[in-house]
């Protein structure tokens, strides 16, 4: 018999050179035919071929880039990224605002400054405060010094004079070295001076109201200063305080032409009684 004799009712595989069906057709008794193994040319990597033996990879397919990681905000999930980003909207916004007060409180007058003065000097002020104005420098180039004396009275009942003690040095030596001077030390008797000098003429005598506002003033931080010398403290009791301002100019660079002098000049006040009410301020 042929060798389709075999079941007439069995399902037909694909003939052979001799027209019998291939060995393996079938999976088993009714089963589907197994999938091709063996990859062609451009199969993935780990494809096997003929024989079982893998297939080599085609070069001239890329490889499959890997996602990259999730960085910065996108990292965060949508509430924080809404977090973070409100914060750096604020900070944004306060830096905004502190470059363009800052930046109108060294301008020349303009419109804004004439309107809103007040909030530009209460944001600068006293923190953010420029010693020279932004279209017209004038650093300063001089050593300005403040100094005081005072006249004691003795247990005998006799006035003593003390000596010249240099209260700008005393500053300066606690803001050397120091990364978080106070702002006592940097500017308290800095523009204490600097208001008497703007409101006192030449003869030294005060200029309305302001003036002998600014006497009362420089005479209190005096007074506290010499409070806590030892020293002038049990040699008796406070009567009256001189002050003066010695004035140095500073060197000029060894490549500068100018030429100016280093002598120092001196600004001597008249005496000043003191008070009650500022000795006892200076003891607490």
């Amino acid at each position: 018999m042929d060798a389709y004799d075999e079941d007439s009712k069995g399902p037909y595989g694909p003939d052979g050179s001799a027209g019998a069906r291939r060995a393996g057709a079938l999976d088993g008794p009714g089963g589907p035919p197994e999938p091709p193994v063996g990859g062609g040319p451009g199969g993935a990597p780990g494809d096997r071929g003929p024989g079982g033996a893998p297939e080599p990879a085609d070069p001239a397919r890329p490889a499959p880039e890997p996602m990259p990681p999730s960085a910065g905000l996108a990292a965060l999930s949508p509430r924080y990224r809404l977090v973070a980003g409100g914060a750096l909207a604020v900070v944004a916004a306060v830096a905004a605002v502190h470059l363009g007060m800052v930046f109108f409180s060294l301008a020349p007058a303009n419109t804004v400054t004439k309107r809103h003065g007040k909030a530009v000097e209460a944001w600068v002020y006293p923190e953010f405060e420029q010693n020279w104005k932004l279209f017209a420098p004038n650093p300063l180039q001089q050593n300005i010094a403040v100094q005081v004396r005072a006249q004691i009275r003795t247990q005998d009942g006799d006035l003593r004079t003390t000596g010249w003690t240099d209260l700008s040095a005393q500053d300066g030596a606690a803001i050397d070295g120091n990364l978080l001077p106070s702002h006592t030390q940097q500017n308290e008797l800095r523009r204490a001076w600097d208001f008497l000098g703007t409101t006192h003429g030449t003869d030294n005598r005060p200029v309305g109201v302001r003036g002998a506002l600014s006497e009362q003033y420089v005479r209190r931080i005096v007074v506290l200063r010499l409070g806590r010398d030892e020293a002038i403290s049990r040699a008796g009791t406070l009567q009256r305080v001189q002050v003066r301002s010695r004035t140095v100019n500073v060197t000029p660079p060894g490549w500068s032409r100018e030429k100016v002098s280093t002598a120092p000049a001196y600004r001597v006040l008249p005496w000043w009684t003191v008070t009650g009410d500022e000795t006892e301020a200076g003891t607490r």
